[in-house]
């Protein structure tokens, strides 16, 4: 009898972590390309930066321009680059 609620027990926890592991997936993919597009985002505004220099328009390389650069992509250069004018 200590064998059959060994193994619902077992069961039961092992269900339970299938179940974790679903509802935590679409977060930790979604986690995951966010922080791609951050590193891509930040290469990005190194080449910019690169290039800016022989216009003398400079964006600072920290981490929340990097991910706007990584979350919108060439407009949030722009986006960036028109703070940095404007303001």
């Amino acid at each position: 009898m200590e064998t059959l609620s060994t193994v619902l027990i077992i069961a039961a926890v092992a269900a339970l972590c299938v179940l974790l592991f679903k509802i935590l997936s679409a977060p930790m993919r979604l986690i995951t390309k966010l922080l791609i597009n951050t590193g891509v985002g930040y290469v990005m505004l190194f080449i910019f930066d690169f290039f800016a220099e022989f216009f003398e328009i400079s964006v600072e390389l920290n981490l929340v321009n990097a991910v706007v650069v990584g979350v919108l992509g060439i407009p949030g250069i722009v986006l960036l680059v028109l703070l940095k004018l404007l303001f």
